[in-house]
């Protein structure tokens, strides 16, 4: 996987900084959330990358295309928007193409988002999408949130906006949760060993539009009792191996 940092601020301490609580009252938006496990609590929020209040934020981008970026809408649009077009900026010029996995981090100027990090994961093409790739996504996403040492992270697919409906909502939700689940059981136990950074992510956020809020609700309802599945069947021997 490539990683690149794109760091718009003269420090990153804004990562690890706590985010502001936002005013109950002044929010209008619909959530749920649904207890995973190890004491994970994972919200489904109708909201938008950009106003997001978290440590850290991820979203999804296909490969860089002409024609598919002439197709995007909604969010997309609004958070490049707020950033001042840095990811077009690095689409264009090739230093971020999407490919499956690929990413960068990004440190907001300015706070001209609310979340302290942006974290964009690349899908390849839009026709390979699959609900194998958002799963592995979901693993990728809750990696590089233990390696920041943030407690919350939010997730915008963006798949919608970005004009790809090949794989439903409920999926997608199913299978990037999933991966977070998966994943963070590892580094839990990694950490118990002492070969792990001994922190690991205690909310994960699945946002959503109106219109699929329903279904990702029921995707990641889906993606606990599948997890734990994977989870019990793991083997419960320590990862060192004593023998010589």
């Amino acid at each position: 996987m490539r990683t690149a940092v794109v760091v718009l601020l003269l420090t990153c301490g804004l990562i690890l900084a706590p985010s502001h609580a936002r005013s109950s009252a002044s929010d209008d938006v619909k959530e749920t959330t649904i207890g995973g496990p190890d004491g994970l609590a994972i919200k489904v929020r109708m909201e938008g990358p950009y106003t997001a209040d978290a440590p850290l934020q991820v979203v999804s981008c296909f490969r860089y295309a002409t024609e598919s970026a002439k197709r995007m809408s909604g969010a997309p649009i609004e958070l490049d928007k707020r950033l001042g077009g840095v990811i077009a900026s690095l689409r264009e010029r090739g230093e971020f193409v999407g490919d499956e996995l690929e990413s960068v981090l990004i440190i907001p100027k300015e706070r001209s988002i609310k979340a302290n990090a942006l974290l964009l994961i690349g899908l390849a093409d839009e026709a390979a999408l699959s609900v194998a790739t958002m799963e592995r996504v979901g693993k990728v996403a809750l990696r590089e949130a233990t390696r920041l040492g943030v407690r919350k992270a939010g997730f915008a697919p963006l798949i919608r906006d970005q004009g790809n409906s090949s794989v439903p909502a409920g999926e997608i939700a199913q299978a990037v949760a999933r991966g977070v689940i998966l994943a963070r059981d590892t580094e839990i136990r990694l950490a118990k060993e002492g070969l792990g950074q001994g922190r690991t992510l205690e909310e994960w956020v699945m946002e959503a539009g109106p219109k699929y809020l329903d279904e990702t609700v029921d995707g990641v309802r889906r993606s606990i009792d599948s997890a734990a599945t994977v989870i019990a069947a793991r083997p419960k021997a320590p990862y060192l191996n004593d023998k010589k």
